[in-house]
């Protein structure tokens, strides 16, 4: 035990939250552990506490007995992280976590919007319009990509608003490769205006009937995504070190699954668009040349 500030530091929690975040992430959530390896230790680490966080919160949304115990629990988890910030927990997880939080002096507030993402998946399960489902996102998306930059020690309003984009577009591609099992979970992301237009109904999802109009649809929403990940690209550009490969990492994945998308010919509701090792290969490649001070198309 040691004292910082009036806080007192139980290091051997701290390291058992940590352990149990590595072990929770490298075995279920491969593409992030692959991810994250590459970068600094401490770093690696703090993105461990964040993202578990996060994935065991999104689990009691998905994973509810009920509508009650779910809310519960998320109740619970945001006075556990309210306690961990002020350095007040006994539980190691949050220990680990509440020592990232005051070290990287991270805001509460992009966490709290994201429980409020978790809730609300709880009660809502269709979105009539894109402005419905952006406002969806500025919950459930765009927090994470604040809490990494001010991981990094940026807190620029500017560099949020781009990072808001790329988020948002990260969460659209994740939606449009799979709509099937959103549909089999009792969730349809794509906006019901979107589905009007292009004459494209819930029985259509439901007998996995990629027919022509679907298929326009999804093509629809994925120009839309390619949209907002070009509108936030310069986020890259406007970061240094570590971060400018991360940020390239989340950019070259998310243009990857789009493009998966169209390989498939925007049948995502009988083709997989998981990305192939040699996809992930290029996204590697690709996101190591934002590194080097020019700018790549």
């Amino acid at each position: 035990m040691r004292i910082n500030g009036d806080i007192e530091i139980n290091d051997n929690l701290i390291n058992q939250g940590e352990a149990y975040s590595r072990d929770l992430v490298q075995s279920h959530y491969e593409n992030f552990s692959v991810a994250a390896r590459i970068l600094p230790r401490q770093k690696r680490q703090d993105l461990y506490n964040i993202y578990t966080f996060c994935r065991l919160a999104d689990d009691f949304a998905d994973n509810a007995i009920s509508i009650d115990d779910a809310g519960s629990k998320l109740h619970n988890w945001e006075l556990s992280l309210e306690a961990a910030a002020s350095g007040d927990v006994n539980d190691p997880f949050f220990n680990a976590l509440g020592n990232t939080i005051r070290r990287q002096n991270l805001s509460l507030e992009p966490f709290k919007r994201l429980l409020q993402a978790f809730r609300l998946d709880l009660i809502k399960n269709r979105y009539a319009t894109r402005r419905e489902l952006s406002d969806y996102t500025h919950l459930s998306a765009n927090p994470v990509g604040t809490i990494v930059l001010e991981l990094y020690g940026y807190k620029n309003s500017d560099l949020f608003a781009l990072s808001d984009k790329i988020c948002t577009a990260l969460q659209l591609a994740n939606h449009w490769q799979d709509v099937a099992e959103d549909y089999d979970r009792g969730r349809i992301y794509i906006p019901l205006e979107d589905m009007q237009r292009h004459g494209v109904d819930e029985r259509t999802i439901a007998d996995k009937d990629a027919n022509t109009n679907f298929r326009a649809l999804v093509k629809d929403e994925v120009d839309f995504a390619r949209t907002m990940f070009a509108e936030g690209k310069d986020l890259i550009f406007r970061v240094n070190g570590w971060l400018r490969l991360q940020l390239g990492l989340y950019f070259e994945g998310g243009m990857s699954a789009l493009s998966a998308i169209e390989r498939n010919n925007y049948d995502v509701l009988n083709n997989s668009s998981k990305l192939r090792k040699f996809d992930k290969l290029a996204v590697l490649f690709r996101s190591s040349l934002y590194l080097f001070p020019r700018k790549i198309s």
